[in-house]
């Protein structure tokens, strides 16, 4: 399946554990490779965790958002292991603005291919009209220099608006936007965590997209055009 595919279907269906399960496996060879097999990791994660086990400092987090079937609190890396709650909320609140971000960049690919682009004119003093940025990665040379200000200044502006230190609601990634909230808790928890699960498709899918973009110059991925592949031989 296309990452365009994987990105989409992410946006409908966040709950699915089975669409995380190349990553999962991915992941769990690479923490088996990083352990090793002495277990120094582990000893290392117990000293920096005071004396206490990796297993039982994590357990503060496994009522976390986030935490879901089938793999639970899945962290291979092991960078909870030292019980540590400030750096756990940084790194979520870390994880929910990037997959934030991904999710409305995975659907900037999707939406301009299906509904078409804007009527009218970016930049009317340059004659730019929108149907003539490319959509992709060859748009980042099309679009003009005040344009990418303005987006700029609009990202500083949302970063800066709302107090996102610890503590705060901002610092959970509750900056006020209610459209999709509820107010029955479980409702509430489920679209929380259904917005996280989404979020870490979308990382994967937007990485997808760039990468098949920028090897064949398609923001669809047409490997007809990808040439200098090492496939192609065999």
């Amino acid at each position: 399946r296309s990452a365009a595919a994987v990105g989409a279907a992410g946006t409908f269906e966040a709950s699915s554990p089975l669409s995380l399960a190349t990553l999962a496996a991915a992941a769990t060879a690479a923490s088996v490779l990083l352990k090793g097999r002495s277990g120094s990791s582990a000893a290392a994660a117990r000293r920096s965790a005071g004396g206490r086990s990796p297993l039982v400092a994590v357990k503060a987090f496994e009522t976390e958002l986030g935490v879901q079937a089938p793999f639970g609190f899945w962290d291979p890396m092991g960078l909870s292991s030292d019980g540590d709650a400030e750096n756990f909320r940084r790194r979520r609140q870390t994880e929910l603005k990037h997959g934030r971000i991904s999710m409305l960049a995975t659907m900037g690919y999707i939406t301009p291919e299906i509904t078409g682009k804007f009527p009218g004119y970016l930049s009317p003093s340059l004659g730019l009209k929108f149907e003539d940025i490319p959509n992709g990665l060859a748009a980042v040379s099309k679009v003009p220099a005040a344009g990418w200000m303005q987006i700029l200044a609009y990202m500083s502006f949302c970063e800066a608006s709302v107090d996102q230190s610890a503590g705060t609601p901002g610092g959970t990634g509750d900056l006020g936007f209610k459209v999709l909230t509820a107010e029955d808790p479980v409702q509430k928890t489920r679209k929380l965590n259904s917005e996280l699960a989404n979020g870490r498709l979308a990382m994967m899918a937007i990485m997808g997209m760039f990468f098949q973009d920028g090897l064949t110059g398609s923001a669809w991925g047409d490997w007809s055009l990808y040439t200098d592949s090492p496939l192609r031989a065999l």
